[in-house]
């Protein structure tokens, strides 16, 4: 298969992959709301205020942040976008970092995947924040990625998912009753922990319509130039192939010049 070939299929595949990655985005927002509402249905009880629970994070502790880069290249500046931000990274904070393009070398690096392996190894990013919940490791978990606006506009963005934002309509109290069985303290951390996971699941979707945004731009771009560099081609040979029959047109008439003067 040609290079051009190959830049074709890439730009066609990499359309159909940003119309996938919405639907992924759009099933998620459901998700995330539900969860959202579950969380605050119960810490805004009256009956679990009584017991103080809330979900404050210790403002002592350092930070968890994730980065989510690609796997392959053609994407323009995808990856260094992610990696600036990376290298202003403070060491003590931990990290995980989803795309095997994002190389740089730094300190307390908790996990790294590839990100056609996201989807299997998710769970190790669950596990990783519910220890940090739990545990009260962190003062903030945030996401480092490539937000998609449009098809014209994509943009790196840090988003802090935790603390949770819970804005005053949100904080009003609600009068669902609830029997609890198991430590509860547990099982709200635990469902926080699914929806941060929700949360890095719906910026990887993201990340992936607007890698292919990208890429679609840059081979589209790179067909241009090969299809220029054709049409360069094309004439080259062109001229050469009437440079050649010029050349063997004015040999012939030589030829035949020189044998009349024989002749005569």
């Amino acid at each position: 298969m040609s290079v051009k070939n190959i830049v074709k299929v890439m730009n066609f595949h990499s359309l159909l992959r940003v119309n996938s990655a919405r639907r992924k985005v759009e099933e998620a927002h459901e998700y995330e709301n539900e969860l959202r509402d579950i969380i605050l249905s119960i810490v805004n009880n009256r009956i679990f205020k009584e017991e103080k629970l809330s979900l404050r994070m210790p403002t002592d502790k350092e930070e968890l942040n994730i980065y989510i880069g690609s796997d392959w290249g053609f994407c323009a500046n995808f990856n260094s976008d992610i990696i600036n931000f990376l290298k202003e990274d403070n060491d003590k904070n931990d990290k995980i970092i989803i795309g095997k393009k994002i190389n740089f070398p730094v300190k307390n690096v908790l996990l790294y995947i590839d990100k056609e392996m996201f989807t299997k190894d998710s769970d190790k990013i669950y596990d990783i924040v519910l220890d940090g919940v739990l545990n009260s490791k962190y003062s903030k978990i945030n996401i480092v990625y490539i937000h998609y606006y449009n098809l014209n506009h994509q943009e790196v963005v840090k988003k802090s998912i935790l603390p949770l934002d819970i804005n005053e309509n949100e904080k009003s109290n609600r009068d669902d009753d609830y029997a609890v069985e198991g430590d509860l303290f547990y099982i709200i951390w635990n469902l926080v922990s699914i929806y941060v996971s929700t949360e890095i699941k719906i910026a990887e979707a993201w990340s992936w319509a607007s890698e292919n945004v990208k890429r679609q731009a840059f081979t589209s771009e790179s067909l241009d130039k090969i299809e220029e560099r054709e049409v360069e081609n094309s004439k080259i040979i062109r001229k050469e192939r009437n440079k050649k029959s010029f050349d063997e047109l004015v040999e012939n008439t030589n030829r035949k010049i020189t044998k009349k003067k024989k002749e005569a």
